[in-house]
């Protein structure tokens, strides 16, 4: 029997995946380290058993649509809720990539972007900064000069950590018909947001999560502030009822506790500026941060570095593939934090 033959080139693109691993420390994939408090728990159960699950949830997402809209003062019509950012990412990339469609992206940045691109059958255009990676009118002018269709800005940026110029975001908003998708998935923790670009610009949409500052990495849900012509084009492609009645609620509740998640990020904060205060007394070349996150590159060979932290029960991420001879270490708990700083003194020594 004659298997099925997949799509050209599928089979040489590795699955997107970060490790998982049962270690003391896991600060490899930008988690939250604190959960929301136990009242968040006890009213999203009670939320799960007024739920009538036989039934499909709202297909509009409207409630907490709404709530969205309020929290981050955007109109509800242009507001957008999906399975995370990465889905909205995937819809916007649905709407307006595609064969023959130019995507842009800023190297070194968010590895899903392209990958995205590449599965929705766009045509990749990567441009590469220099460090410290901020994006420049003159790169902005490069973008342009390529016709784009799509233009990815993540800010702050993953890995790098830096923010982006809201400037350089308005001249390529100003500069053609292009969608600029701004990714903020790390917004909270620092950085000037574009999403007051929206009104004046409606080829600007702004992409956010509740991973990351609401502490909601396993409920999946992101939104995306736009015009609500780009709302109404997501909607288009969009799967039939593709935010769960489950999804739905969690999110609604984590709005309600967004006090308690301003709380957490600043501890988070406080952890991050520890890194990068500490890393320099080890000779580790630190890179500024807005995100919950620190690039680091190590005076040793950076794998071999990795591999010594996870000996040691840390789990830091492998960037080398993407920034050469780095690593990312997620700001965690001080105990975290403390482990982390403790083996790398060991693996330099």
């Amino acid at each position: 029997m004659t298997p099925a033959v997949p799509r050209r080139g599928l089979r040489d693109l590795e699955p997107y995946q970060a490790p998982q691993l049962e270690v003391a420390a896991r600060l490899n994939t930008n988690e939250c380290p604190y959960p929301l408090p136990e009242s968040f728990r006890g009213e999203l159960g009670d939320a799960v058993r007024a739920l009538e699950l036989h039934r499909y949830p709202d297909r509009e997402a409207q409630e907490l649509r709404e709530a969205l809209a309020k929290h981050a003062g955007h109109p509800v019509e242009g507001t957008w809720a999906a399975n995370g950012s990465n889905e909205v990412i995937e819809q916007l990339l649905l709407a307006y990539g595609g064969p023959g469609r130019r995507v842009v992206v800023f190297q070194p940045t968010y590895v899903l972007h392209e990958r995205l691109a590449w599965v929705t059958h766009g045509d990749l255009f990567p441009l590469s900064l220099d460090e410290p990676w901020s994006i420049s009118t003159h790169d902005a002018a490069r973008a342009l000069a390529a016709q784009p269709a799509v233009v990815f800005v993540c800010s702050p940026n993953n890995p790098t950590g830096n923010a982006q110029p809201v400037e350089v975001v308005e001249e390529l908003a100003a500069g053609g018909d292009s969608l600029v998708v701004v990714d903020e998935a790390y917004i909270e923790f620092g950085g000037r947001s574009a999403a007051g670009l929206v009104a004046g610009y409606p080829n600007v949409a702004v992409v956010r999560t509740f991973s990351k500052a609401f502490a909601l990495a396993g409920a999946r849900i992101g939104y995306c502030l736009a015009s609500p012509e780009v709302v109404d084009d997501l909607r288009r492609v969009r799967l039939p009822y593709h935010l769960s009645a489950l999804t739905q609620a969690a999110g609604l509740i984590a709005l309600r506790h967004k006090e308690d998640a301003l709380a957490i990020l600043d501890a988070v904060r406080q952890e991050r500026d520890r890194i990068l205060g500490e890393l320099p007394a080890l000779e580790v070349r630190a890179f500024p941060s807005d995100a919950n996150f620190v690039l680091f590159r190590p005076p040793k060979p950076a794998r071999e570095v990795w591999r010594g932290l996870l000996d040691r029960g840390v789990l830091v991420r492998d960037m080398t593939s993407v920034v050469p001879d780095c690593l990312r270490v997620t700001a965690g708990t001080p105990e975290e934090v403390g482990r982390f700083l403790s083996a790398l003194k060991e693996v330099l020594a």
